[in-house]
């Protein structure tokens, strides 16, 4: 470091400053390069700053705002460090300097970066497609996880300007790293498996899904810990993610569209007219004013079986919420129109043949 300092001293010197005294050199070049800052940040950036404003988007004004500090502090900066080197002070008090003014200008371009991700973290969550994973609801955690990696990074940056050796406090955090993620293992499996299902998105908030388990509900929150999602009995149930991302799910909201089709089982007795059935049931599906027309209701004899012809009425609603509802409505206008009709819906039933012994 000390070697590209004096490298940059020597590219700052002028011939003509070795007829003056060494301190008046010094203060010559700090205030030229006060005066070269103050041009820059009252010009040039501010000159970027009034381009900017034309664009539909504040996103580069606030970059350019953020940018005014660090770059001004910078040019100063590296007029004091040629300064400190002409002045030929003490070694304990230049390291010192160089140090200080090392240390100050970390934390300014640490406070600019923490900025700058802040501001990339929120457009990439406002986005829709391949970085869907950065949500509003898991921005906090990619926000902080930023700021504590720039945060270290400056740490490491402090300690390469006081000259302190950081070789054995990486490999003691690396040990202390392992440690923590062998304690932490379940809570990691869940944060990668949390990461995984916002990356592959299987299912969204609001989505209706069944579970492998047997549960269905809808999905109120996908965290990087747990998923929660809402039962028809308001019961909340939270399932690890590491769990969710090995199961099987059955996302009723996905597809082309959130329509689901519900399925109508209905059973006529032999002997029955099958195209009054199917008539039957189509109007009694077309009648319900929730039922989707397009797609249109059908009806489709699925079997014969041991007492009962076998039919199922296919019919789309809007959300899956509405399932079970419908099920219980169109059941109702389905009966009501085959005892209108008079169709009859069989029942298992036993004959029983007594066969008479010859003589009695």
């Amino acid at each position: 470091m000390d070697n590209q300092l004096q490298r940059l001293t020597g590219l700052i010197e002028l011939p003509w400053l070795d007829l003056i005294p060494t301190w008046l050199q010094a203060l010559f070049i700090a205030g030229l390069s006060l005066i070269l800052a103050w041009i820059i940040e009252r010009f040039v950036v501010a000159a970027t700053a009034r381009m900017v404003r034309s664009t539909k988007t504040n996103i580069d004004d606030q970059l350019v705002e953020s940018l005014r500090r660090p770059l001004f502090l910078s040019i100063f900066f590296v007029g004091l460090v040629t300064a400190t080197q002409l002045l030929a002070l003490p070694d304990t008090l230049t390291r010192i300097t160089l140090a200080s003014l090392g240390t100050i200008a970390t934390i300014v371009w640490l406070g600019f970066l923490i900025r700058l991700a802040s501001l990339a973290l929120g457009i990439v969550s406002k986005l829709r497609g391949s970085y869907e994973f950065v949500q509003p609801s898991t921005l906090p955690l990619f926000d902080n996880t930023a700021k504590i990696i720039l945060f270290l990074g400056a740490i490491y940056f402090i300690f390469l300007a006081w000259g302190i050796d950081v070789s054995a406090l990486v490999a003691s955090a690396g040990i202390v790293g392992l440690a923590l993620s062998f304690a932490a293992r379940d809570a990691l499996s869940n944060i990668f498996g949390g990461m995984s299902i916002l990356a592959d998105r299987p299912y969204l908030v609001g989505d209706y899904i069944n579970l492998d388990s047997g549960e269905r509900g809808q999905v109120t929150h996908i965290g990087l810990r747990s998923t929660r999602m809402l039962t028809r009995d308001d019961v909340e149930i939270s399932v690890p993610n590491s769990v969710m991302g090995n199961a099987k799910i059955i996302n009723e909201s996905g597809g082309p569209y959130e329509k689901f089709r519900i399925r109508m089982k209905v059973s006529v007795a032999y002997g029955s007219d099958v195209d009054q059935v199917e008539a039957v049931l189509i109007e009694s599906a077309e009648q319900h004013p929730e039922v989707c027309e397009k797609p249109e209701p059908r009806v489709r004899f699925r079997a014969f079986g041991s007492s009962s012809i076998d039919f199922e009425l296919l019919a789309w609603v809007e959300q899956p919420v509405h399932k079970g509802r419908l099920e219980h409505e169109l059941n109702c206008g389905i009966y009501k129109a085959f005892t209108r009709e008079k169709i009859e819906i069989p029942f298992p039933q036993q004959d029983v043949h007594i066969k008479a012994e010859r003589g009695e």
